[in-house]
């Protein structure tokens, strides 16, 4: 017999406050995504690491500043990126930069341990008219310089290749075997390279082979649409879903971290990049 009148509003009322509050889908939790501070510069930054922890992501790159790493541990989140004052043009292909270099890696390494984050970047340099095998060979001397302090401290120092064709241009470590030959040498389960695919695409492409054939090499990655380093939309010429997915199956454990321009609301953007790439 149905329940009509009161009776039928009260048990509508006592059906209704059973339901669950509406929660956002939890993500599959593969891949580790996090994104860069620089690309969300105009968001405040408690208001970004309270969306950002919202939105699942772990972590945030590139922040330096003690009050906001207070914030990241606020929500939950990781720096997984330590800049630490480095410089992309001044890095480690010039034997004058090394005990600068030194001195500045002596000092963030334990500060990035004691806060409990993973890993730190390093920088080439540019070549100013250095023959690539001199800047390979030393890169790997002030690398060695530097590597039994992140191996103490279990944090690792992550080689970034970038472009020389847009964005970067002179920089040394521009194409990945040179970048591999340079990790090979040094050969420190605590020095890696940072992987950014959108910097990888302009001078190299075969981006899926490349992270299959080296992932033992790497330890993070920065996202990036091509061309023009913004969403990781149907704008762009790679298929990030795919990128994502085959990073994922290899088993990697760390921090994919996005590192594009916006040209829309930032957060709708990294929601989008957040959902395509969560496999």
């Amino acid at each position: 017999m149905a329940a009509t009148g009161l009776g039928a509003a009260v048990m509508m009322d006592i059906h209704t406050a059973a339901l669950p509050a509406k929660t956002p889908p939890p993500v599959k939790g593969r891949l580790k995504q996090s994104v860069a501070r620089w690309c969300m510069e105009k968001i405040p930054f408690e208001e970004l690491a309270r969306a950002v922890a919202e939105m699942g992501l772990k972590g945030i790159d590139l922040v330096d500043a003690p009050e906001e790493w207070a914030i990241l541990k606020k929500y939950g989140l990781v720096c997984s990126m330590v800049r630490a004052e480095t410089k992309i043009p001044d890095g480690f292909n010039r034997k004058e930069n090394h005990e600068q270099l030194e001195k500045l890696y002596k000092e963030w390494i334990p500060r990035a341990a004691a806060a409990g984050w993973p890993n730190i970047i390093a920088f080439s340099g540019n070549r100013r008219g250095l023959p690539d095998p001199e800047g390979l060979e030393n890169c790997v001397i002030g690398l060695n310089r530097v590597k039994t302090i992140a191996e103490e401290h279990n944090v690792t120092i992550c080689f970034e290749i970038l472009n020389s064709k847009v964005n970067h241009k002179d920089y040394q470590f521009d194409h990945m075997p040179w970048g591999v030959e340079v990790i090979k040498r040094v050969n420190s389960p605590r020095v890696k390279i940072l992987y950014d695919i959108y910097h990888a695409q302009i001078m190299d492409g075969d981006i899926i082979r490349t992270i299959r054939d080296n992932i033992r090499h790497i330890a993070h990655f920065h996202t990036g649409g091509v061309p023009g380093r913004h969403e990781l939309d149907d704008t762009q010429e790679l298929n990030w879903r795919s990128v994502a997915t085959a990073i994922a199956d290899l088993g990697y454990g760390g921090y994919f971290a996005h590192e594009f321009v916006p040209t829309r609301e930032p957060l709708a953007s990294l929601k989008e990049a957040v959902t395509l790439c969560d496999v």
